[in-house]
């Protein structure tokens, strides 16, 4: 081998292979097909929280106020950017049911354990009277799974 064609070698090798090295940054998740608006066959409350079951549950109890609970979950802005999600991480929450936001608070009611619900959460319910620069504002999409309750 020529010496230029060994040169040229070895800076394609190390283009490629500085090319499809992992970052180790872990990939967003997919935003749902209908993260811009609730479908027609979403369940509305009167505080216009959506939702949509997406895995049945098997628990017969719902969160309370009082209730601790660990989930999983991953959340979108209605232009489809993921914001959070401790499904990337791998690590489940545990919080009470009133250390959320108001749509949280309301919707982790609704649900039981095992189940696994996406809902569309209205700015109001969200973080819109959060003054922080950071907080995502409008309406929000999550994918919550309730894994355990605690009472």
């Amino acid at each position: 081998m020529t010496r230029r064609f060994c040169t040229f070698l070895l800076v394609a090798l190390t283009v490629t292979a500085c090319t499809l090295k992992d970052d180790g940054a872990p990939k967003p998740i997919p935003a749902p097909p209908d993260v811009a608006a609730p479908p027609a066959d979403a369940l509305k409350t009167p505080s216009g929280l959506a939702s949509k079951v997406i895995q049945i549950g098997l628990g017969r109890t719902h969160p309370t106020l009082r209730s601790t609970v660990t989930v999983h979950y991953t959340g979108w802005t209605t232009d489809g950017k993921m914001f959070e999600s401790s499904v990337l991480q791998d690590k489940p929450a545990t919080f009470g049911v009133t250390q959320v936001i108001p749509g949280w608070t309301e919707g982790l009611q609704l649900m039981v354990q095992g189940e696994k619900r996406r809902f569309w959460i209205p700015g109001s319910l969200a973080y819109d009277n959060d003054p922080s620069p950071t907080s995502p504002k409008g309406m929000l999409v999550f994918d919550i799974e309730l894994i355990l309750i605690r009472n």
